[in-house]
């Protein structure tokens, strides 16, 4: 029989362990494991369980094997909690291990499951052998639908992440929570007007469930509508907000400018401005994309130039729009200026928006400036669409052995990527 002060240390030794651990002290947790096995001090599972979960803070194998070992020789391989903790380091750091290890589980509950699915989701987004997990499951949960869905996401398969959406709805007992929605709002997003339908069921079922339309929520739904082109229910969300971030104003700038709405996104900016919400980044980006579409040379500048005025620096996509936008204009030798001066390497889709301005205004002489930038730059296999634009060029300068050349090169490959207008 235990002598009750062997139980109160035990207790002791768990609390220090787990305060360390929350102190984000593992290297103190495991120091204090080790000197309780050098003594032959005996442990409970609880005593292991919070070691592990310090250790996994290392994202050192070698400790976790070694813990591991441990467990063995103790007898708490069958202890549920001890193997998931256990394989969830695994995950983590060798995901081999991690299947060998849920192979040999005696027992699993559903973290169990839910972690071996999110290895498989982090491993390479093997969404087949995720699935594979799921569907074997003898019960799920909301972390187990809701990792499915955002996996599909992940990988572009949102039309699998609607319809398990759907046999989700259907699912006994289960309920949808806030972010699986969001997942499914931006799936619709993804998918263009052809989500649209699905995107307003969605909707639909939140407003007959009597959904508070938070600041997340709302965000989720106006990036939904703005994405597929209905900028009326995105506007009309939007003013149903009684509280709005900068991700709001941001979507519907972002959904007119993308759908040709030039002059609307810059109202609803100025707005923003009025209405004391600062811009970030994907903000500027927006605008400065809805003066590209609709030629507003003098207020993208005038948007440019705030945006370190906001204490930012303007980012790679910031630059692709004014020189897309005074390119377009005809103002070749300003694109090329403020390629020369801006303060971030040129990258392929700054220089392309100032080859596809000279092929408009027919400038062979300002594009041949960079054409071999370019081309040191672009790969067969991704940029197709850029090749097709240099040969273009050389064939209007009269240069049709480069061309041959040029088209040579792009033939290499089949793959059809095209970068041009990447940021508009």
């Amino acid at each position: 029989m235990k002598h009750p002060l062997f139980s109160c240390f035990l207790r002791t030794f768990n609390s220090w362990t787990l305060a360390l651990k929350y102190a984000s002290s593992p290297r103190k947790s495991m120091h204090h494991f080790s000197k309780m096995h050098q003594k032959n001090v005996p442990f409970d599972s609880f005593c292991i369980l919070f070691t592990l979960n310090s250790c996994t803070h290392f994202h050192n194998l070698p400790i976790i094997q070694h813990l591991h070992s441990h467990i063995i020789k103790l007898g708490f391989t069958s202890h549920v909690y001890i193997s998931t903790s256990l394989l969830n380091a695994y995950v983590l750091m060798s995901f081999l291990d991690a299947c060998i290890l849920f192979d040999e589980m005696p027992h699993r509950n559903v973290v169990t499951w839910n972690t071996m699915i999110k290895g498989y989701l982090k491993s390479g987004n093997d969404i087949r052998r995720a699935r594979q997990v799921f569907e074997q499951m003898p019960c799920r949960d909301m972390v187990s639908w809701s990792s499915m869905i955002a996996g599909y996401n992940n990988v572009g398969s949102y039309e699998l992440s609607l319809g398990l959406f759907r046999q989700m709805m259907f699912h006994e007992g289960t309920k949808v929570d806030q972010v699986t929605v969001g997942s499914v709002l931006s799936a619709c997003g993804k998918m263009g007007c052809v989500g649209l339908l699905a995107g307003k069921s969605v909707h639909g079922f939140m407003v007959k469930n009597g959904w508070e339309l938070n600041v997340e929520i709302g965000d989720a739904l106006v990036n939904m509508y703005a994405k597929c082109g209905n900028l009326r229910s995105g506007a009309q969300v939007f003013e149903l907000m009684s509280e709005r971030d900068v991700m709001t104003w941001t979507a519907l700038i972002c959904g007119a400018s993308k759908h040709g709405f030039s002059e609307e996104a810059l109202v609803v900016f100025d707005k923003m401005l009025v209405s004391g919400v600062t811009p970030n980044e994907l903000t500027f980006t927006g605008v400065l994309s809805a003066c590209a579409h609709g030629g507003l040379v003098e207020e993208g500048r005038r948007y440019f130039g705030m945006i370190e005025e906001n204490g930012m620096e303007p980012r790679i996509q910031h630059y692709a729009c004014l020189v897309y936008l005074v390119g377009k204009a005809g103002m070749l030798e300003e694109a090329y200026e403020i390629i020369r001066k801006m303060k971030l390497k040129p990258n392929i889709v700054v220089l392309a928006s100032f080859l596809s301005a000279c092929k408009e205004h027919r400038q062979f002489q300002m594009a041949e400036s960079v054409i071999e930038q370019v081309l040191r730059m672009a790969k067969p296999e991704y940029d197709r669409g850029v090749y097709n634009l240099i040969c273009d060029l050389y064939v209007m300068g009269k240069k049709i052995e480069e061309a041959e050349r040029v088209r040579k090169l792009m033939l290499n490959d089949e793959h059809v990527d095209l970068v041009l207008n990447k940021w508009f």
